[in-house]
């Protein structure tokens, strides 16, 4: 199966539509041209033509053809780093500023949302993150502590506590933090395509940018069919780059995570697995996430295969994990399994990088991108619009090229069996 032809996915099956826009054809001229259709490129160009900004998005398939549209819905809150680390990693300024951004991301998220009435199956029941053994449980409450002290809503679960919250006794600890929350995520996106669009950002789909040059003052992007000619550029690819810019697809490990999703469960199982819907991700070294949807479908998502898959028997070890969990799933039908590419850069956070005048880019979510896409779309408005009055959330970083980056794929698998044994084995 091609990465090129989009995965029969669940929600591509359930959206409303998948989008359908025009491909670009001659010389168009735009002040801002953003390349990229997802979370990132959206935001950003709903909210440059809400403030009246001519903006164009170039996206190469159509909007949500890529993790946006295939990633586990959870809209969770955070970075990677607990707060302190943050803090201790980028200073006393920067530092809370990530942390305030990064932390009310989900918030934010589900405003935009209410905002523009986008029937998305959107639910803010909170995130737990699930620790099994002891050392997940010790980075767990570090994590709560931590966010405790600045005011953070989020509270420990002990493990009778979280049987009750997951329908499962294979958890020792928990931390719930009521900002999290769940969606479609495609429905999601095609909503926020709609949106720019009524708001009068032109949107060109099934065009890959295949150039991006300096002429006559002006950037110019070119697709097979087309160019756009634009005063600045945001290039928001995530883990769909290209060679478009120098160094920069070999900045990042495009890395694919997979999700597999039941049948509509019987009513009483649906009623014992997260009976009060929140979203949870493990604790550990390979996260495993799952969720309940709103047609009381399984949603199980992990690491998977490094190449594009079609159906759930690629992940079987998803699936025997969901029914060692609950094994009330006993003959439940596994009825999808697809897969997408996530961006992990070295430093497991978001990367923004202005390497030419006009030209800003913005990727690596490392697999928290539904929230800080979202809310990422603000500030890159804001500052291509040079309006920026208050310091940028996110540390802005020169481009770095991961050396022997030609390596990555067995680099991804050795670390996934690292990690999984790590795991196994408490370490």
């Amino acid at each position: 199966m091609s990465d090129s032809i989009p995965p029969r996915s669940l929600y591509r099956e359930t959206a409303s539509g998948t989008g359908n826009y025009p491909a670009l054809a001659g010389a168009q001229r735009a002040r801002i041209a953003i390349v990229g259709g997802g979370f990132t490129g959206l935001s950003t160009a709903l909210h440059l033509a809400e403030a009246g900004d001519d903006v164009a998005v170039l996206e190469a398939q159509q909007p949500g053809w890529g993790a946006s549209g295939r990633n586990g819905g959870q809209v969770n809150p955070g970075l990677k780093y607990d707060p302190d680390t943050i803090e201790a990693m980028f200073g006393p300024e920067l530092g809370p500023r990530m942390i305030d951004f990064s932390h009310g991301a989900p918030d934010f998220t589900f405003g935009l949302i209410r905002r523009l009435s986008i029937a998305c199956e959107a639910r803010q029941n909170g995130t737990i993150r699930a620790a099994i053994r002891p050392k997940p449980e010790t980075a767990v409450r570090t994590t709560a502590a931590q966010c405790e002290r600045r005011g953070m809503p989020v509270k420990m679960l002990d493990a009778q506590a979280m049987a009750a919250r997951t329908g499962t006794d294979r958890y020792i600890a928990g931390l719930f933090d009521s900002r999290g929350g769940d969606l479609h995520p495609l429905k999601y996106n095609l909503g926020l395509a709609a949106a720019a669009q009524n708001a009068g950002a032109r949107i060109f789909g099934g065009g890959e940018v295949l150039s991006l040059k300096r002429e006559a003052g002006r950037w110019v992007l070119k697709t097979a069919n087309g160019s756009v000619s634009a005063e600045k550029v945001l290039v928001a690819t995530n883990g769909y780059t290209g060679a478009l810019w120098p160094g920069l697809e070999q900045s990042l490990v495009p890395v694919f995570s997979a999700i597999a999703a039941t049948e509509p469960l019987a009513p009483g199982v649906a009623a014992a697995i997260l009976p009060d819907r929140p979203v949870v991700y493990e604790a550990g070294n390979i996260t495993v996430y799952y969720r309940i949807d709103c047609q009381n479908r399984l949603l199980m998502g992990g690491r998977g295969p490094m190449r594009p898959i079609g159906d759930a028997s690629a992940i079987r070890y998803l699936t025997d994990y969901a029914l060692r969990l609950w094994p009330a799933l006993a003959g439940t039908r596994w009825t999808h399994g697809w897969n997408g590419r996530v961006a992990i850069t070295k430093d497991h956070l978001p990367h923004i990088h202005e390497p030419e005048d006009g030209v800003l880019i913005c990727l690596g979510y490392n697999g928290r991108g539904v929230a800080m896409a979202s809310a990422m779309g603000v500030v890159l408005a804001q500052r291509l619009r040079g309006e920026d009055t208050s310091p940028f959330p996110m540390p802005i970083s020169p481009l770095k090229p991961i050396r022997f980056h030609r390596f990555w794929p067995l680099g991804v698998k050795a670390a996934i069996l690292s990690g999984r044994l790590k795991d196994r084995f408490g370490i």
